[in-house]
């Protein structure tokens, strides 16, 4: 799948994926290529990226919407965080 977030000022992510594992209002889902089209408003929250060749990626996002046609996958929102793990993410969003 094609992955990217998509800011007010600029394109803060695209690469390829294997999967993606968000959160939307009503619970947690999880994204692979052959799903279904789907769109799903998002709430301040964390993303887990599998990248393709598996690397685990994670990011917070504030609230914005998740749209996936085909196997494009796109977010918008108004700030995204990147850090390559939990830990480090929590830092970065407490400060």
């Amino acid at each position: 799948m094609n992955f990217k977030i998509l800011l007010p000022t600029e394109i803060f992510m695209d690469q390829a994926v294997e999967k993606v594992v968000a959160e939307a209002l009503n619970g947690s889902f999880c994204l692979l290529p052959n799903h279904i089209d789907f769109v799903a408003a998002l709430p301040p929250s964390l993303l887990s990226i599998k990248a393709q060749g598996g690397e685990e990626i994670f990011l917070a996002v504030d609230a914005g919407i998740l749209v996936k046609r085909g196997p494009d996958v796109m977010v918008s929102a108004r700030n995204a965080i990147r850090a390559p793990d939990l830990e480090g993410l929590e830092k970065v969003v407490e400060e």
